[in-house]
């Protein structure tokens, strides 16, 4: 495992699970080129959340309170509700509004779940934690994660903060538009959304339709 993947470890909290950690034949050719990077974290630490649970790391089996990632990864999980937008990606990592960390051709991006779009972050995992241990209040969403415990409480496992007026309609990252919610709720939720507004130009109006 390369350095800054190791610097990243012993700040983030505990594993998530305590048995080895293994990749599915299916997600080792998902993952790629990147399997190794990716294999050699989770097999130091399976699973972890960090920044005061700004970032979780998924597992590779899950627990009882932890999805796993290859479930996590699954088209009947939550992706489905991006109609194709979320193709291409191995989702490992996601910050703590939701938006996912992903592996694809070409590296590390991060998928915006209100609409779809990817934005680079690094070539590779050891690029991602750089990332990560110099911009983690950007990436994670680490001021308003520790604003909200502070004032709420621990955020549980397996939930993420969701705003109640979605970012991309002009929500505000502020801890008033802000609630727990089941994260694969909260991911089929901004898939309808993102589906939606997908083919609209900048500055439509919109009218939302929220399904069950």
């Amino acid at each position: 495992m390369t350095r800054l993947l190791e610097k990243l470890l012993p700040i983030a909290g505990p594993r998530l699970n305590s048995v080895k950690a293994s990749f599915l034949p299916e997600l080792e050719k998902q993952a790629g080129s990147f399997a190794d990077q990716l294999l050699g974290l989770l097999y130091q630490k399976n699973g972890f959340y960090g920044f005061e649970s700004s970032l979780h790391v998924f597992p590779t089996q899950s627990t009882r309170s932890e999805i796993s990632l290859d479930r996590w990864n699954e088209s009947v999980c939550w992706r489905s509700a991006y109609d194709g937008m979320a193709d291409g990606c191995l989702f490992f990592a996601e910050d703590v509004f939701g938006g996912q960390f992903a592996l694809k051709s070409g590296g590390v991006y991060q998928f915006d779940p209100e609409t779809a779009r990817q934005e680079f972050v690094a070539s590779d995992l050891e690029g991602w934690a750089e990332a990560l241990l110099s911009d983690y209040k950007v990436l994670t969403g680490y001021p308003l994660a520790h604003q909200w415990q502070a004032r709420y409480g621990a955020i549980p496992a397996g939930k993420r903060l969701v705003p109640k007026l979605p970012f991309v309609l002009g929500g505000q990252f502020s801890l008033d538009n802000l609630y727990l919610l089941d994260a694969v709720k909260a991911m089929r939720l901004r898939g309808s959304i993102a589906t939606q507004i997908r083919d609209l130009p900048d500055g439509s109006a919109i009218k939302l339709e929220i399904v069950e």
